[in-house]
Order: structure tokens, then sequence, then C-alpha cells
């Protein structure tokens, strides 16, 4: 499994939120590119990168910001956030994402999003669902930047895939996002059994090695992590057994 470093974008400035709540937001100094830097310099392969203003508002906000990441070269950049057109995809992809990630789109308009998985390949596609889980246990699916809640379970959103050449899919649990509590391992383990063919991406809740060498154990195949990094909260050798050129 590997640890892939997220950086989360609002007005161009690194942000975490908190539950994703836009009002609950902690501003980093650091720069997007100092950050990359430094999770290159460490033994990351891959960047996880959210344009917040995108997923709230479905436009590109900080394009130029992520175009320019792109061009810095060392790291391959999967970036999602606002990405609800072809039109958009492609952008993105020309920007010179080796990624996108499609969230709100993949619910919405699930047609659309099989047409891209054939036309650009599933290895330059990972869906992303970002799930609240229910009294009953069942993770329902939230969109447009965690604001709309649906009744659609995450299991019921994988079904209109079923015929799609899906490869990665990133879940996210909303409730632990930014919250340094622990990931919500049986939600995880619930995933790879359902769907063992996935190469799943966990996010949400990493505070520690342990908690990646849980989700190692369930067979993920990456690890999400912002918070705990942004603060380093792990020690860099405790990290270097998930970071491909560590």
């Amino acid at each position: 499994m590997r640890l892939i470093p997220a950086i989360d974008l609002k007005d161009g400035r690194c942000v975490r939120l908190l539950y994703g709540d836009f009002d609950a937001e902690t501003r980093y100094d650091a720069s997007p590119f100092e950050l990359l830097t430094a999770y290159r310099a460490m033994g990351a392969d891959w960047l996880h990168v959210v344009d917040l203003d995108g997923a709230r508002d479905g436009v590109l906000g900080n394009r130029d910001a992520i175009e320019r990441m792109a061009r810095s070269g060392g790291l391959k950049l999967q970036v999602g956030g606002g990405l609800r057109s072809t039109a958009a995809v492609e952008r993105m992809l020309n920007c010179g994402a080796a990624r996108v990630v499609i969230g709100s789109a993949a619910i919405s308009d699930p047609d659309a999003v099989r047409e891209w998985l054939g036309r650009f390949g599933p290895e330059r596609v990972t869906l992303a669902f970002d799930v609240r889980v229910d009294a009953g246990g069942t993770p329902r699916v939230a969109t447009h930047g965690w604001q709309r809640q649906s009744e659609l379970s995450l299991w019921s959103a994988l079904q209109s895939f079923e015929s799609a050449a899906l490869k990665h899919v990133l879940c996210t649990d909303v409730a632990r996002d930014g919250a340094l509590s622990g990931p919500n391992l049986a939600l995880y383990a619930q995933a790879t059994r359902r769907a063992p063919q996935i190469e799943w991406q966990a996010s949400g809740g990493v505070r520690d090695a342990a908690d990646l060498r849980a989700l190692q154990g369930l067979g993920l195949s990456a690890a999400v992590s912002g918070k705990a990094l942004l603060e380093q909260r792990i020690p860099r050798e405790e990290l270097q057994p998930f970071l491909p050129n560590a």
C-alpha cells in the first residue's frame, strides 16, 4: 500500500476542512509548491490535489496553481474538484494531471463517466465517493463538495459501473475527514470484500503509522492523508514503508 499525501486548495492556498465543512477551515502557511517539494523529498510518487472551489462551485478555481504543480515534475498528480464535464476532464488532463478524480458526476451523470473511463482509460480516472455512514451502518454518498447528502448507498453507486473498466476508487468517510480520529476500518473492510477487483484508496482520519498498517492489512491500494502529514504528526521514518521512493 502506498501513502498519497493530499493538498486541498482554496483561493490558491493550502487548507483543510473539518468534516468537509467549508466554515470549519484551517489555513496553512506553506505554499502548494513547498508542500509538493517536501512530499517529493520524503519519497512520495503521487500527490492528491483537491480544488475545493471547484468541488463547491463546479468551476475550476485553482487551475493555474495545479498546472504549475504538474509542470514542476517529480510527482504524479491525482486531481479532483469540479470535474463534471468532458471539457473539464480534458482540460485537467491536458494541464498535466496524471489522473482525474470524479466525484459528483459519478452520481449525477454515470453515463458520461462510463464514457470517460472508456475514452481516457481506467488508469487515468479515479471515482471518488464521499460517504456518511447512517445509523444502520450503510455508507450514503454525499456530493458537490459534501454539501448535498443523498440516500444512495456506496454499493448502489458502484453498481452503475459494473460494466465499465473501473479500476481506482477513492472512498472518504466525511465524518472522519480532517478529524484525526482514525480511519473507518469497518467501511474499508467491507469495500475490499464486496469489490476486491477495485484498487481502493482510503481517505479520512489517518493519524499515525498504526492506522496505515491497519489499512494495509485490509488490502487497500493506497491511503490518502492530509492533516497528519501537514502537521508532521507521523515520524518520517515510520512513513518510509508506505512511500515508494523513500
